[in-house]
């Protein structure tokens, strides 16, 4: 019983790792808090939800189609908004602020267009479990586990095998020097901006997928900033193990104790490594987290 809550656990904290990499990303660039990227994730399953049911494309086309409308909302987020304000050298807070207003934004504008009520993708996949000895997973999770897996592989490598990953390390290091150094810091934030709204959209569908589609499915924004923060801000692989380890206690929370008292942990365990290492498992020691 243990074993099948830990491997529900991981198959969730896949999902959150997803979004919580993109968002730990985007913090060791330009050091806030983008409190819309949940909302990125949201645009993503709306984008894969219209296509199959509209356009009846395939999933592997809505797949697509999520990755790539959350990918560009996220860069139109930085090249009209944050852009905006970076290049006013306004503190990093006001992209805190504006990051409130998109995701108020977006949420709204997706209550507007189309309804308030919740969205349930049409059957695609078979409804059936895989069994591994006791271990009984179902196909969705186990889907959720090979395209997270697969992600977050391809992200680790390229961050640091790529001359991609090079500039986007040089400019998390220093944006003025990388700037003297030739480094097109704008090109690099836009990359940067469509890599994680790419991976919160590729959350979005798989959150989606699993549960449903609904205006105010961006909430999950907050997990990854949780799993973020435990994990170290900044970090990318703190990132995903603190989602790892977020998952698995929600599930074991939800399993053994009350459902209603994962979110009640969830924030309490925030709260709890702010006091006792706010750089978090794998961070490096900072000033101030937004």
């Amino acid at each position: 019983m243990l074993l099948q809550q830990i491997i529900n656990g991981i198959s969730i904290g896949g999902i959150y790792a997803l979004l919580a990499s993109g968002y730990s990303l985007i913090y060791s660039l330009l050091n806030f808090s983008n409190w819309a990227h949940g909302e990125v994730a949201m645009v993503g399953a709306f984008c894969a939800f219209y296509g199959v049911t509209i356009a009846q494309l395939p999933l592997p086309a809505a797949a697509v189609a999520a990755v790539l409308g959350a990918g560009v909302i996220s860069v139109i987020n930085e090249r009209f908004f944050y852009r905006r304000i970076r290049e006013k050298n306004a503190p990093t807070t006001f992209m805190m602020i504006a990051a409130m207003g998109i995701s108020t934004i977006l949420q709204n504008a997706t209550k507007n267009m189309f309804g308030v009520s919740v969205k349930i993708f049409p059957s695609m996949l078979p409804v059936t479990s895989v069994a591994i000895g006791n271990i009984t997973i179902g196909i969705y999770d186990l889907i959720s586990l090979m395209v997270a897996a697969v992600a977050l592989v391809g992200l680790e490598l390229l961050v640091n095998k790529s001359k991609f990953g090079i500039g986007v390390r040089s400019v998390a290091c220093s944006s003025y020097t990388s700037s003297l150094l030739g480094i097109n810091v704008d090109r690099i934030l836009v990359g940067v901006f469509f890599l994680a709204g790419s991976l919160a959209g590729a959350a979005g569908l798989l959150l989606g997928l699993k549960y449903n589609v609904s205006s105010t499915m961006g909430s999950i924004g907050t997990k990854a900033f949780v799993a973020s923060v435990f994990g170290g801000l900044g970090s990318i692989k703190g990132a995903i193990l603190g989602a790892l380890i977020l998952g698995i206690l929600e599930t074991l929370v939800s399993g053994y104790i009350s459902s209603g008292l994962k979110d009640l942990v969830t924030f309490v365990l925030l709260i709890a490594i702010l006091i006792i290492k706010p750089s978090g498992l794998m961070g490096v020691n900072v000033s101030e987290k937004v």
